[in-house]
């Protein structure tokens, strides 16, 4: 009874579909929201990367390069995140900076076609993992020269992009953008969709004008918030596309094996429980500090000192003398082992679950990458814990303790285990098998992503 409850569709809400059919006549209104952004985007990047870099103590109030780091870290990306599962990709539609910027150039562009190497399934991950890793190198989440390099440089190539390829859409969203897989996997949770129906899409005229779909996706086939950038264009198309409520549970549990696919899962498994919480922890790990002492100490003993040296540029490694931070060789060196450690740790354990519950499933693939999707709650709360630890770090240097925040990390991390744990069971009691082996297969995949909620809670009341 569950099982069908959760595939039917909830019932109608018409002020969903008025607010859809709002965002489709309203196409100049949200347009005009975008350039606002743009501009406030352009101006806090770029304006505190030409300021010197305040050396006493001020409030984030009173100084530019700090408030543009709160806007920017504290408060703009955890709660992006944060949007993608409780409205899906509305970020990506309606406020993205970067995807207004890509189109815009797009549609001034060349038009060429996108070249098949673009089209490659892999770039999500590639893309998020040299994002993340690079950005903890120089530092991007301090200072204005770091975040301008990645960020800027970011919207540098989505422009670029978009002005060779593509006619008035978003190639660089769809197919390059560091955060798409992300997003992508985020917005699956979201409890509202742009619904397709197929019925009243076959009555309608049959010579309509094609949806300006920015994403390039093909409307009629679509049946989630994966790729839908929640731009409101397509609502009322052929009398067919509405938004609507739905299960947050839906669009995971409904997964098929042939609709699931590596990259996400390696993305999930590799770069949001691994890389991205090494990224996090790394700086306050005592780990970290006892891992890059030995490796000194050995350096010395065979005197080789090149890599004690801080020579490397701000670009390279972080390297700013006026406030004394700056980043030796062994320090780079040290952050890449610690984060790819972390993810060959993490992502390997919990692909050895996956392997090891396919193989008590009896399953026909040597792994069942379908049920890695199940994972995507924990995923997003552990990114959302660390992006939000960085807040509550700007907080603390203002002076502002808030309290409770102990239990609700505790609360959000039981939170996110136990639908982890929902969604996963709802996927492997579909597979025509023993209920003991179900069970075990459940309790293997859970226990191999143990070491996540471990992680923080080693850093939040360990460390």
């Amino acid at each position: 009874m569950n099982e069908i409850a959760e595939t039917l569709p909830l019932p109608r809400r018409p002020w969903l579909q008025r607010l859809g059919d709002f965002m489709q006549a309203k196409r100049s209104l949200i347009q005009g929201i975008q350039w606002l952004v743009v501009i406030f985007y352009l101006t806090l990047l770029i304006w505190p990367a030409l300021l010197p870099l305040p050396k006493d103590y001020v409030h984030f109030y009173e100084n530019l390069i700090l408030f543009a780091q709160f806007i920017f870290w504290g408060i703009w990306w955890p709660f992006v995140m944060l949007s993608m599962i409780l409205i899906g990709r509305v970020w990506c539609g309606v406020f993205c900076p970067e995807g207004a910027l890509s189109e815009w150039s797009s549609k001034h562009g060349m038009g060429r076609t996108i070249p098949h190497w673009m089209r490659w399934g892999g770039w999500p991950f590639v893309a998020f993992v040299l994002t993340t890793v690079y950005g903890q190198l120089v530092s991007v989440y301090e200072y204005p020269k770091a975040a301008l390099l990645i960020l800027g440089g970011s919207t540098i190539a989505a422009m670029v992009v978009g002005f060779i390829y593509g006619r008035g859409k978003r190639v660089w969203c769809r197919h390059l953008c560091p955060a798409n897989g992300v997003f992508s996997l985020l917005s699956r949770l979201a409890p509202v969709h742009f619904q397709v129906d197929r019925e009243a899409w076959k009555q309608a005229p049959r010579r309509t004008p094609a949806v300006d779909c920015a994403p390039l996706i093909n409307v009629r086939a679509m049946t989630g918030n994966s790729a839908c950038h929640m731009c409101g264009r397509c609502s009322g198309y052929r009398n067919a596309v509405m938004l609507e409520a739905r299960s947050p549970n839906i669009e995971i549990v409904s997964i098929e094996k042939k609709d699931a696919n590596h990259w996400d899962i390696l993305l999930l498994l590799f770069g949001m429980l691994g890389v991205a919480t090494g990224a996090f922890q790394w700086s306050a790990s005592p780990w970290f500090v006892q891992m890059k002492q030995a490796i000194a100490e050995w350096l010395i003993e065979r005197d080789s000192f090149w890599m004690l040296d801080s020579n490397a540029p701000w670009w390279v490694l972080t390297h700013y003398p006026e406030t004394n931070d700056v980043f030796s060789w062994l320090d780079g060196a040290s952050i890449l082992l610690y984060i790819g450690a972390m993810a060959l740790v993490i992502g390997g354990l919990i692909m050895a679950g996956l392997w090891l519950a396919g193989r008590i499933l009896k399953e026909d693939s040597a792994i069942p990458w379908r049920f890695g999707y199940a994972l995507t709650p924990l995923a997003g709360l552990s990114v959302f814990l660390g992006l939000s630890a960085l807040t509550l770090s700007m907080l603390k240097a203002e002076h502002i303790t808030l309290v409770g925040i102990a239990e609700l990390r505790i609360l959000l991390l039981v939170m996110a285990y136990v639908w982890s744990g929902f969604l996963l069971w709802r996927m492997i009691i579909k597979t025509e098998i023993a209920r003991g082996r179900q069970f075990a297969a459940w309790t293997v995949i859970l226990a191999s992503a143990a070491l996540v909620g471990a992680s923080w809670i080693t850093m939040f009341f360990v460390w």
